[in-house]
């Protein structure tokens, strides 16, 4: 449950915060677009790298690190996967390319959670719904969608409250076998949804209350507006998405078993 907790947005004045909520999102779709593009180690490597200085100027070092290792589990199983899927359809050998070709899809999948962990820790919600507005997404699904970044990690944060109370009633999560543990989060499951509930009812009654819904025009007492790091990041993306075409068309991308002489 730590994963979304390490999601939550922290309001730090950073470069990176004061950004646009739109033009980093645009960054992470060209980044998403460069990672789907090239199936290769080194150009994935690339990718990671580069966003290494947003974090650091962001200052979010720890809660990025700790989503990259919240997703450590999901990355394994698709090397895993990959591995296994190519074992049994090659005649049960496991090649150098086949090596190098789970690890770039699992370097993929790191790149894609990187990225996307950099733009929730640095983007307030309000900021966001604030963004789909004027990007003229319907209100509903802009509130729906925010609403949803805003409650799971309290969500999580609760779950893990329940699990902890529940462990010091005797509750063992960790024992037996795999089926065994999957009924022994039953206890935490339906607390767990009895609490959601509770809380859309909650919200339901404090929108009601608020006469939500009850004009079309709506007006907000902030306005998104560019600023010069947000053509600089406009700039960035433009060159990024240049050099990913040009090189995804003309530029032969060599393998890490070329560069170490391998078959």
């Amino acid at each position: 449950m730590s994963v979304f907790d390490d999601l939550k947005f922290r309001k730090v004045y950073s470069p990176i915060h004061n950004l646009d909520p739109r033009m980093k999102f645009i960054y992470v779709i060209a980044v998403f677009l460069a990672a789907i593009l090239f199936s290769s180690i080194i150009p994935l490597l690339i990718l990671f790298a580069m966003q290494i200085p947003f974090v650091l100027i962001a200052k979010v070092q720890k809660q990025w690190l700790r989503s990259l290792r919240g997703a450590l589990f999901l990355a394994v199983f698709i090397f895993v996967v990959n591995i296994a899927g190519n074992f049994f359809t090659q005649g049960f050998t496991v090649t150098a390319a086949n090596l190098e070709n789970a690890a770039a899809m699992t370097l993929r999948f790191v790149v894609l959670v990187e990225s996307f962990s950099v733009f929730f820790l640095t983007t307030s919600p309000d900021h966001l719904g604030l963004a789909l507005e004027q990007s003229h997404v319907p209100y509903e699904f802009s509130f729906a969608f925010t609403t949803a970044v805003r409650f799971v990690p309290v969500l999580a944060e609760e779950a893990q409250t329940i699990m902890d109370a529940q462990k010091a009633r005797g509750l063992e999560l960790e024992k037996g076998n795999f089926l065994k543990r999957i009924r022994n989060y039953v206890p935490v499951l339906i607390p767990l949804i009895v609490s959601a509930i509770r809380r859309s009812l909650e919200l339901a009654e404090a929108m009601e209350s608020r006469a939500w819904g009850a004009t079309k025009k709506r007006t907000n007492l902030y306005a998104l507006k560019l600023h010069k790091g947000d053509y600089v990041l406009l700039a960035i993306i433009i060159g990024l998405l240049i050099v990913t075409i040009y090189g995804f068309l003309y530029v032969p991308v060599p393998t890490v078993r070329s560069l170490f002489g391998f078959v």
